[in-house]
């Protein structure tokens, strides 16, 4: 018997939600081998939006299967896995009911088969429907507090396609050759779901893909004039493309060597230019001072939610410890490597305030605070002079990442 059109699809999407939520993979580290039977770039593209739309809006779903169901399923059992993903099909990408129980009862068989289905017979009869904003995890709404309702309403849907362009004066200029909108000079944002590669000014390397929040701490730098920077923990490279094209001389560190592999093959299709080290940070001596660094330092990466909503389940109280831990003694070393005069500024994609506020508390340098006047329109900065984004900003816009950003100066 032939199996309906999509299934393979939907069973990819199953093994990446698996992977998030039973084994505390990444969605981007887990989908190559849970896409491994699916070819087409369309369908790919649809597994990302079945387990991105399911993990996005997880509270809610097991809220409806639970209202329909006798006896609450585990967490892990495969029934309530198919039934959240044949949920979100249907609540969140809108595909007509028929075609989510064609495409999502093969996934089991027996009574669990029998189970889903009239699971999801009741809840179409229903006309069961999602809260206008996702409920946060019980855990995550603790941790972000009276934060938490203005972010989990930036999480309502993913966010658009944002470009940082090569050089700025251009912006004008690509905006009209893409249709998109401009937040900032050298920034473009486009609606998501483009084939990035097929893109106009992709091949010439006239811009690379980078979230708005994600490309303010090197435009904070400023002009480099062929002065020295250090970009620590630089893979995959948007901010060392930034530096670059501002005119600094850099030196792009990371540990990575995948990741700097993309950075290489970014840098030869921008022509732009920078020094690649590969190396342990912690251990790394550099054989001069620099005139700026920037420390984007490994995080949990809760503030790409919008984009990641698995760090909505996977990050917990020890991950954020590790994380502030190293981010700690990254910052401790980074101080030590600056010329007299030297900038420094330390970025975080994170909503959690021990990988942000309390990380400044230790810096032994001048801070040098952020005006508005280096920021987009409708952003500030904080009291202290810092930044601090999160999905509930510039909502009218298209929204932007959790990010938080400091920075400082070595006197001389």
């Amino acid at each position: 018997m032939a199996q309906p059109t999509g299934i393979h699809a939907r069973r990819a999407a199953l093994r990446l939600l698996d992977a998030v939520l039973r084994r505390g993979e990444t969605m981007d580290i887990a989908f190559a081998a849970a896409t491994k039977d699916v070819r087409k770039f369309e369908d790919k593209a649809l597994v990302r939006a079945i387990a991105g739309e399911t993990l996005r809006w997880l509270t809610d779903l097991d809220a409806l299967i639970d209202s329909a169901t006798k006896q609450n399923l585990p967490d892990d059992a495969k029934p309530r896995m198919v039934l959240r993903l044949m949920l979100a099909q249907w609540l969140r990408l809108d595909t007509p009911p028929h075609a989510v129980v064609a495409t999502g009862l093969d996934l089991l068989s027996g009574g669990p088969r029998r189970l889903a289905h009239g699971v999801f017979s009741t809840l179409t009869k229903r006309e069961a429907r999602l809260p206008a904003v996702p409920t946060l995890p019980a855990d995550v709404a603790a941790r972000w507090g009276e934060r938490g309702p203005a972010i989990a309403a930036g999480l309502s849907t993913p966010p658009a396609l944002d470009l940082t362009l090569r050089d700025p004066a251009e912006t004008a200029h690509w905006a009209n050759q893409l249709s998109a909108d401009s937040l900032m000079p050298g920034h473009l944002r486009l609606p998501r779901g483009a084939n990035v590669e097929k893109l106009p000014g992709f091949g010439e390397g006239a811009w690379w893909v980078q979230d708005l929040a994600a490309s303010l701490p090197a435009h904070l730098l400023g002009p480099g004039e062929g002065r020295h920077a250090l970009d620590l923990c630089a893979a995959p490279g948007g901010k060392t493309l930034q530096l670059a094209a501002q005119g600094w001389n850099v030196t792009a560190l990371d540990i990575s060597k995948r990741r700097l592999e993309l950075l290489r093959e970014n840098l030869k299709r921008t022509g732009l230019k920078a020094g690649i080290v590969r190396a342990d940070a912690l251990d790394w001596e550099p054989k001069h001072r620099f005139d700026a660094i920037l420390l984007d330092a490994p995080c949990t990466a809760t503030g790409t939610a919008r984009r990641h909503p698995d760090v909505l389940h996977r990050i917990g109280a020890r991950q954020i410890e590790e994380m502030a831990e190293l981010q700690a003694a990254l910052l401790e070393r980074a101080q030590g490597w600056l010329k007299p005069g030297g900038v420094l500024v330390y970025a975080t994609c994170s909503i959690e305030r021990e990988e942000g506020e309390d990380q400044v508390k230790a810096v032994a340098l001048e801070p040098t605070p952020i005006a508005a006047s280096e920021l987009p329109q409708g952003l500030a900065p904080t009291d202290e002079g810092s930044l601090r984004t999160d999905p509930g900003m510039l909502a009218d816009a298209g929204g932007l990442d959790g990010f938080f950003v400091a920075r400082w100066r070595l006197p001389g």
